[in-house]
């Protein structure tokens, strides 16, 4: 059996394994990170050992299991979160695997529990009339008016992400014939996405307002970058605005995430492939985009109009057999 500590692994997992070997992002190492502080803490009380004092062998199934639960119940995190932190948790067992091959009954037995399945609602998004009535709450007499009109319109037409968005830079608008944003998104992939006449019309007039010296394309009044709270209070702020003249916005609760499901139905609206989509919006898959059909119930009537009713006659209705009937009602 081996001795090897849980710090030595868990030092080397973070340093060897995801930041020289994956070179897995910020995002990554900020999500693992916080796992680990949870179940170490969780796992302080529960083995009475301080988390620099515990082995490996310390974190066994049940104790994992019940971390995994008291996330729910006493975090009230959802099934997602619950999934996510499990997601952590199996790819450092998984490498501790390799590591202490002697342990491998033990890692397995954590490595098999499982994904909790979690509802999946519909996406919520914003119809055309409602995003016209976004757009128009900033107004433009004022610099950071101005600012937030041109944000909102480049969130709107192009889906990008909020960390995408606060991360560019006046470099990434690109004008004149295929104009377009570069974007460096999720897995550090970059791609380039298409502008509208009007998008562009806006970023240009952007562009040439006077303001602090900074290359961030939408900065904050000191010309440093906004932060995703200052977005998604802004998305917020003027969703309220926007929300006295359009009624149907009232108690949306409006993100920035919102803003880019509703620049995908835009798209699935004007009948672009949902193949095209994906790549629209960066997913690492198409399957992904397949919950914007789900949620699109206008495709779905114009699917219902093309389809021929079955020629049934409607018959007499008689009863089931009585004993049937009472089998059936059980």
């Amino acid at each position: 059996m081996s001795t090897a500590t849980l710090p030595a692994l868990l030092q080397s997992f973070f340093t060897e394994r995801l930041l020289t070997q994956r070179q897995v992002s910020s995002h990554t190492i900020a999500s693992y990170r916080d796992t680990f502080r949870l179940l170490l803490r969780f796992a302080q009380r529960e083995r009475h050992k301080r988390p620099s004092e515990l082995n490996l062998s310390d974190l066994d199934a049940d104790l994992v299991g019940s971390f995994l639960t008291s996330l729910e119940q006493q975090r009230r995190c959802s099934a997602r979160t619950r999934n996510a932190r499990l997601t952590a948790i199996r790819s450092f067992f998984t490498y501790a695997s390799f590591q202490e091959p002697g342990l491998s009954a033990h890692i397995q037995r954590v490595l098999a529990i499982p994904y909790k399945r979690q509802t999946r609602p519909m996406v919520a998004f914003l119809s055309h009339e409602e995003i016209e009535a976004v757009l128009a709450a900033p107004g433009t007499s004022t610099w950071l008016s101005r600012r937030d009109h041109a944000l909102l319109t480049l969130a709107f037409q192009t889906g990008l992400r909020l960390s995408e968005l606060t991360s560019l830079d006046r470099s990434a608008i690109a004008f004149g014939p295929g104009a377009h944003v570069r974007c460096r998104g999720k897995g550090r992939k970059d791609r380039s996405t298409p502008l509208t006449t009007g998008t562009a019309a806006v970023l240009r007039a952007w562009l040439k307002e006077p303001g602090p010296v900074t290359e961030v394309l939408f900065p904050n009044a000191r010309g440093g970058r906004l932060s995703a709270d200052s977005v998604q209070y802004l998305v917020r702020k003027y969703t309220q605005v926007a929300a006295v003249r359009c009624t149907t916005l009232r108690g949306k609760r409006v993100s920035p995430h919102v803003l880019r499901h509703s620049a995908a139905m835009e798209l699935l609206a004007a009948g672009v492939d949902s193949s095209v989509i994906a790549l629209w919006l960066g997913h690492e898959s198409v399957n992904t985009t397949q919950i914007y059909l789900h949620a699109h119930l206008a495709l779905k009537e114009a699917a219902l109009a093309r389809t021929t009713p079955p020629n049934v006659r409607p018959g007499r209705f008689r009863p089931d057999d009585q004993l049937l009937a009472f089998l059936s009602a059980l």
